[in-house]
């Protein structure tokens, strides 16, 4: 499946870039992160709890961040499983200038599988939007 989505966040593209690579803000910014372990240069273990209708449950996973291009992009590779099911894909990640802020667009191939994939795309679509809304959200509250 995939998804686009957009945001803006109120600061200059080489704070937002640094931010959305940086251990500790994506531990307070992530929804429902409950542990981010560095594995190796720019990998990571997680355990996420969510709350969104659907996919609600405890996932575990690894990521990694690449082709980092900072200021202007970087691709997030993800993979997770959890009692309603699995996700694994990749997102493309591009920052923008726009005046004081960042337009943040995201281009994301998603697979899915288990309860997950039962629920529809559209449910998985809105429910993605929301988390990447919120995660947004709490990136610019946590810039200075």
């Amino acid at each position: 499946m995939k998804l686009t989505l957009s945001s803006t966040v109120p600061a200059d593209p080489s704070r937002v870039f640094a931010a959305l690579t940086d251990p500790e803000v994506l531990r307070r910014t992530i929804p429902g992160c409950e542990t981010l372990t560095a594995t190796g240069p720019d990998a990571y273990e997680a355990t996420l709890k969510i709350g969104v209708a659907g996919l609600k449950g405890t996932y575990t996973g690894k990521a990694a961040i690449t082709d980092q291009r900072p200021p202007e992009r970087l691709t997030l590779s993800f993979e997770g499983k959890g009692g309603p099911g699995f996700v694994r894909g990749s997102a493309a990640i591009t920052l923008t200038a726009d005046g004081d802020a960042t337009r943040v667009d995201c281009a994301a191939d998603v697979h899915v599988g288990g309860l997950i994939a039962a629920i529809g795309s559209r449910l998985v679509d809105a429910a993605a939007r929301k988390l990447a809304d919120d995660f947004f959200r709490q990136i610019g509250s946590a810039l200075p």
